[in-house]
């Protein structure tokens, strides 16, 4: 089964994505996780990607979909999640393409729906392990121990500079335009179911659930 999680930043795609990997063993493929392993790789590919990163440029559409070309040529266990990809019509336009490809398709698309004044109060207080990558906030999920990760035991607990009122204001304003059009995209191909993303983590899961069982 394949999928894709939609949703604004911070709507809750990577938390119910890395419950989706741990519980039906679904493979996420991350553009930014896959543009980081790619760096470091030392493959043709991955040269390409580093010198453009480190160029401070704009990695392509072409580059993006060879690195999930790759991918879905291994084994795809459960699935694939396709968790902040595609962003514009044209990239779901070369999704589609490269499923067909392979003989694969698309089976969901669920749109995490959020508001935003709700949004952007998650988002401020979120923090998040850099060793093994858990999620906290600080008003609903709070460490149990101060300053450490209840998954592994980490003190590397990480405010990102941009979980601020004005850079997600900002991040909002490119999702809407350029990525939200994938919406009605979706829903004309009838693959678009819809959960509320700002519901308890569990709930999500479930409504998430619902749709793909």
């Amino acid at each position: 089964m394949n999928i894709i999680l939609l949703g604004p930043p911070g709507a809750g795609k990577g938390t119910q994505a890395r419950k989706l990997v741990d519980e039906r063993g679904m493979i996420q493929l991350s553009t930014g996780d896959m543009l980081r392993e790619a760096r470091t790789s030392g493959t043709e590919m991955g040269k390409r990607v580093a010198a453009i990163m480190d160029a401070g440029e704009l990695v392509t559409d072409e580059i993006v979909i060879g690195l999930i070309e790759e991918k879905i040529q291994g084994d795809n266990g459960g699935g694939f999640i396709f968790d902040g990809f595609p962003r514009t019509l044209g990239q779901a336009d070369a999704l589609g393409d490269l499923l067909a490809k392979y003989k694969q398709h698309l089976d969901h698309v669920i749109e995490m729906r959020v508001d935003d004044t709700a949004l952007v109060n998650r988002i401020v207080g979120r923090f998040t392990c850099g060793n093994c990558g858990e999620v906290y906030h600080k008003d609903t999920k709070p460490t149990k121990k101060d300053g450490v990760c209840d998954v592994c035991g980490s003190e590397d607990l990480k405010h990102r500079a941009d979980d601020n009122e004005e850079s997600l204001r900002t991040r909002l304003m490119e999702y809407y335009k350029k990525t939200s059009p994938l919406i009605g995209y979706y829903y004309a191909n009838g693959k678009l179911s819809s959960v509320n993303g700002l519901a308890e983590i569990d709930k999500v899961a479930s409504s998430i659930a619902a749709i793909l069982d």
